[in-house]
Formats: structure tokens, C-alpha cells, sequence
């Protein structure tokens, strides 16, 4: 299972992984779920783009930087919280999105944060 540290205020590191242990790590406490959010729209050119390129077919690029932005800035949002808590890890990262309207979606990115031992 793939391990991913991401750097947060101050300069410390924080273990980001979809499992729900972290290899070679023991958990010393559970702080609670942590989670960030992101609804991001395309403006009206970009959906105007996007509707007539589906018209054709290929890839809707607008629509895959505006998920890729929203990814990024949720799972940020996610880091910071736990960070906040105190955390030096997140355990069962996930990702999930729903659209609030035609051309806007919310993006949430969830997991658990803890505390792990020095190890």
C-alpha cells in the first residue's frame, strides 16, 4: 500500500493513506474524521466549450481541470483539518463527489485522522 506524505504548516509531514493502517506504524490514538470540500462550476464560456466539444467527442478538458483543482484544494482542506487536530496521519482516505447542478460539482475528500507512534 502506497504511503503519501504531504507537507503542512510549519513544515511538518503528514501520512495520507486509503488503508486503514499505516505499514510498520502502530496507531496510539484515533482523533476522529476529518474531511474537506470543494464546489467548483465551470463559467459560461468554459460550459459553452465543453458542450459543443461533447457534441464531438474527446476528452472535456474543462471539466477535468475543474475536478483536478477541486480534488487538490478538498484533500488540502482535509490536511489542514487534521493538522489542526493535532494528527500525524489520515488512515482511509477517500474521495467523493455529487453534482449540485448542471456544470457544478462538489467534491469531498474524507478519512480518519491519528495519531501515530514514533516508530
Amino acid at each position: 500500500m502506497p504511503v503519501v506524505l504531504r507537507q503542512v504548516q510549519g513544515g511538518a509531514k503528514m501520512i495520507v493513506v486509503t488503508g486503514e493502517a499505516v505499514p510498520g506504524r502502530r496507531i496510539k490514538s484515533v482523533l476522529g474524521i476529518v474531511r474537506g470540500a470543494s464546489v467548483r462550476a465551470l463559467p459560461l464560456s468554459g460550459d459553452i466549450l465543453a458542450v459543443m466539444k461533447n457534441m464531438v467527442g474527446g476528452e472535456l478538458e474543462e471539466y477535468t481541470k475543474m475536478g483536478a483543482q477541486a480534488r487538490e484544494q478538498a484533500y488540502d482542506r482535509m490536511v489542514t483539518q487534521a493538522a489542526s487536530l493535532d494528527a500525524n496521519a489520515i488512515t482511509g482516505m477517500r474521495f467523493a463527489t455529487c453534482s449540485m447542478m448542471p456544470g457544478a460539482a462538489e467534491m469531498l475528500c474524507y478519512g480518519t485522522a491519528v495519531l501515530l507512534d514514533d516508530g
